[in-house]
Formats: C-alpha cells, sequence, structure tokens
C-alpha cells in the first residue's frame, strides 16, 4: 500500500521467495515502466470507502498512514484485507525532536518541519509510538514492533536525505514562523559537521498476524 517507486515490493520478489506482489497506489507512474515478473500494479486510492483489493498473505505500508486522515479507521480496514494466518507491517516515523530533546541546529529545523507538513497535508507522527495497540485493537497477536534510527554523520545517506528534504520544503517551514533562512542553513551546516550530537528521526515498524482459522 503506498508502493512508491516499487522498491519494498521488487525485494518481495527478488530476496523473499515471494512470487506475486500487488502493488498499490495513487500515483502509479514509477510503478509502470518495464514490467516485473509477479508484479502486479493497482491505481487505487487507500481511503476509499470501497477500496478492496482481495486478501493476502502479507499487507504492508510504509510512510503512508501519517499522511493520511482517518488513520485509525485504516489500520482496521487494512487488517481486514489480511488472510488469516497473514501479516500486516506498518512503518511511519517517529519524531525524536520533542521538548526534552537537546536544543540544537538540527531540532529546530526538524521541528519546523514536521510542523509545515501539518499545516500543509495534515501530517502526524504522534500517534505512531500507539501504532502496536491499534494492530492489537484490530484483533491481530501477536503484535511486536521495533524503532530504527540511522546515524547522523557527515556525508551519510540520511544527512543527505534531511538536508534535500530542507532544501525542497524551505518555504513550508519559513512559513512556520518558527525558523528562518539562517537556520535552516545553520542546521544543514550542522549535519555536515563532526559537532552533530542529535538523532534522526526513526522508523517504527510495528507488525501483528491475523489468528488462523479453527
Amino acid at each position: 500500500m503506498g508502493a512508491g517507486t516499487g522498491t519494498v515490493s521488487r525485494r518481495l520478489l527478488d530476496e523473499a521467495g515471494v512470487t506475486s506482489v500487488l502493488a498499490v497506489d495513487r500515483d502509479v507512474r514509477f510503478l509502470t515502466g518495464r514490467p516485473v515478473p509477479g508484479l502486479d500494479v493497482l491505481e487505487a486510492d487507500v481511503t476509499a470507502p470501497d477500496f478492496d483489493p482481495g486478501r493476502f498473505r502479507l499487507v504492508h505500508a510504509r510512510f503512508v498512514l501519517m499522511h493520511l486522515p482517518e488513520r485509525l479507521r485504516l489500520v482496521t480496514a487494512l487488517a481486514g484485507l489480511v488472510e488469516p494466518g497473514g501479516v500486516l507491517v506498518l512503518g511511519d516515523a517517529v519524531d525524536l525532536t520533542s521538548d526534552r530533546a537537546p536544543d540544537n541546529p538540527y531540532a529546530r529545523v526538524m521541528r519546523a518541519m514536521w510542523q509545515g507538513l501539518r499545516d500543509t497535508i495534515g501530517t502526524d507522527v504522534t500517534w505512531v509510538p500507539s501504532c502496536p495497540r491499534l494492530l492489537r485493537d484490530a484483533g491481530l497477536a501477536p503484535v511486536a514492533a521495533e524503532i530504527h534510527v540511522p546515524p547522523l554523520q557527515p556525508g551519510s545517506p540520511i544527512s543527505r536525505f534531511w538536508a534535500d528534504t530542507w532544501e525542497r520544503s524551505r518555504e513550508t517551514m519559513l512559513a512556520t514562523g518558527l525558523v528562518d533562512d539562517a537556520a535552516v542553513d545553520a542546521a544543514i551546516r550542522y549535519l555536515d559537521s563532526d559537532a552533530c550530537a542529535a538523532l534522526s528521526a526513526g522508523l517504527l515498524t510495528a507488525w501483528g498476524r491475523k489468528p488462523a482459522e479453527t
């Protein structure tokens, strides 16, 4: 769900021994180029009340629910697409720049980024730590979760990703009033310095299994 460029779909086919994957997205332009054996593409909106592509052994959504309204309803809806004995896997961002986190250029700009996303497209990551409970409430068991936090180091992929993201969303962040151009520039320099001592936003991945029918 929210297959994007198809990286997860192709890895399932290439590395996990899966023979059939349905990649779903509202925008499938990055999925419909070169045909991939075993990969079917569906252009659809997962938030639509009548969305029902079938039942699956694995349903996966990464960085999807955090951007969507009615995310609590969608957890239940996605659980309904899992066949008995199958697994639902959800991954979304965890913000580690709370008010109690050390204040530094990175944290100040990240707070502005999250606020800008909330103001423009409704992104909300405050609910993400409750994802395991939501999976259990949807009838899945057992449930488990893990958090991956990549290191912020000069020149690292995640540092380059945040610097590029801030440049692309600079106007939106400035509109929050939380930062100015000088603050964004200082944060980009901070990421590329040995003085950087901040925690990147993490990826919380939670999964639960639908009980097998008896």
